[in-house]
Order: C-alpha cells, then structure tokens, then sequence
C-alpha cells in the first residue's frame, strides 16, 4: 500500500499481529474470546439497568457499581472487536485510528483505577462510620467522585497521547500486540521517544500507586474493624467480598504496573500480552461476578424486574 502523510505521520496503517504465532489456535481464541465478550456485555448491562431500574439500589454503592459497569464494557469493547478481527484475518488500523484506539482505553482504565479506589473509600465509610455515612457519601458528593474519576482519566492520557502524536512513524508497521498499546508503538517510532517514555512512567507510578495505595489503606482499615465485630455471618460475609474484590483489584492493577512502571520485569511478548489479557478481559469478568453474584439486593431487585416483564408479556 502506498503510504501517504498525516501530518508528522508517514505510516499509512499500522497491523496489529496479535497472537500471530500460535494459528492453530486463532480460530478456538475467537470463539472463547466471542463468548467471553459477550458475556461481558450482557452481564455488565443486566447490572446498570437492574441498579437504574430498581429505587432500593439507588444509594452511593451501586451508583460506582453501574459506573464501573458502563466503563467495563466502553473499554473492553474498544480493544476486543480488533482483537477478534485479528483471529479471522489481518487486523488493520490507521495511525489516527490506533492512537484514537490508545486513548480511548487508556483513559477508560485510568478512570477506572480512579473508580476503583473511590468504590473502596464508599465501602471504608459505609463499614467504619455507618451513622455518618450518609452525610459523608451524599449524592452531590457522589456525583462529584464520579465526574473526577472519568475526567482525570481522559485528562491524564490525552498528554501521553499528545506526546505520541509529535512522534515519527517512518519504518515498520506491524504491531506486536492486540491492540495500539505504548511499549509497541513507542518501539516502532523513528524519531526520539524519550520525552513521551518519561512522561508515562512518572504519570503511571502517580495515578496506579496512589489509587492502589488508597484501596490497601481503605481495605486495611475495613478489616480491623470488621475482626472487632463478633465471630459469625456478618463477619464472614465481610471479608469474602472485601478478600475476593481485593483479589480482584490486584491483579488489575498488579497487571497494569508490571507494563508500565516495570516493563523489563516481562521478558517477552507474548507474556506481555497474557498480561493484558488479566485487565482487559479477565478482570471485566470478575467484577461484576464478585458485586451481583454474591449480592442478596441484586437478586431481589433482578427477580422483581424478572417479574414485571413477565406480566407485562403476559398482559
């Protein structure tokens, strides 16, 4: 293909290899991976039109649940549909596309880091001051956590992606991922990286530590409150949710810092994409599994809504 100029630009298209080395098994990934997303989105949706469409589940806890769903299946689907293409043919994507593509799940994952963090804070008032809790978390307040965290996300990656713009693509084109992630476009660049390299280390250890460290620090104060509470249900039922979210929460961002503050510590690609596989389709998985599944309130409310169409099919 002849290759035309945008801008700084004089790659054409770049080609997202994927799981290239292991054909055999394209065509088993692309129907594991069909099912996992879907999944995904039915699950994720089931979840925001359940805590919209019942009153009992509008309180500060399921309103960052429905957020953390609607952004599970925004960034999911902005990596997974290439992802799929790439198992049934070459997964092609110009230059604007692939860093519009970086940006949009960049700042989706940084928003929800953010998300994550606020959800642990909501659960360490609700447990350690539940008199209170309800002046603490009220809904401008709410609102407010809510806006900060999708703004801080879209605001911290639209630098990175700024600086990668002012980058030369000028040789190959052939990604070594699944999707337009920094390593392997950064690797590709012909002019120097270094400002941009820089700019998102120093940005990943602030906005990945200091949310993961507030999760830890809201978690660990949850659990000494929670072992003051008398043996029994209540405390057993505390900390399988808090053990299983936090399980959870980890390998997310433990995935997350691996690739970005500590990139050496992979030693291959394809290792390296395993790894986003945990935060880009695992986790999206498990989440809401840990918040519905587990969840008498959701059920209830999933029964009643259950109920209402039946009567309204049957009517």
């Amino acid at each position: 293909m002849e290759t035309v100029s945008l801008e700084n630009q004089t790659v054409a298209e770049f080609v997202l290899l994927g799981f290239y080395d292991i054909p055999e098994l394209h065509f088993l990934f692309f129907i594991v991976f069909t099912v996992v997303y879907a999944f995904i989105v039915i699950g994720n949706m089931l979840i925001i039109v359940v805590v919209i469409s019942s009153q009992r589940l509008h309180t500060p806890m399921y309103f960052f649940l429905a957020n953390l769903s609607l952004l599970e299946i925004l960034y999911t689907s902005t990596v997974v549909p290439k992802m799929l293409e790439g198992f049934l043919q070459e997964a092609a994507i110009s230059v604007t596309g692939c860093l519009l593509q970086f940006f949009i799940f960049g700042s989706l994952a940084t928003a929800e880091c953010f998300l994550l963090a606020v959800m642990a804070y909501d659960r360490y008032l609700a447990i350690c001051y539940p008199l209170r809790y309800p002046l603490l978390m009220g809904p401008r307040w709410c609102l407010g956590l809510v806006v900060t965290a999708w703004l801080s996300g879209f605001m911290v990656d639209g630098l990175v992606v700024v600086l990668m713009a002012q980058l030369r693509f000028c040789g190959p084109n052939h990604v070594d991922h699944f999707y337009c992630d920094f390593m392997p476009l950064v690797v590709l660049a012909c002019s120097d990286p270094r400002v941009a390299q820089v700019t998102t280390f120093a940005l990943s250890v602030v906005f990945l530590t200091v949310p993961f460290g507030l999760i830890l620090t809201s978690y660990a104060r949850i659990a000494v409150a929670v072992l003051r509470v008398p043996a029994g249900a209540g405390r057993r039922k505390a900390f399988s949710t808090c053990s299983s979210h936090l399980a959870v929460v980890s390998t997310f961002y433990g995935t997350l810092m691996v690739l970005y503050i500590a990139p050496s510590a992979v030693h291959s690609q394809l290792l390296s994409k395993v790894f986003a596989l945990l935060y880009t389709v695992v986790t999206p998985i498990f989440n809401p599994v840990i918040y519905t599944l587990r969840n008498k309130e959701v059920h209830q409310a999933l029964q009643r809504l259950l109920q209402i169409k039946q009567m309204e099919t049957s009517g």
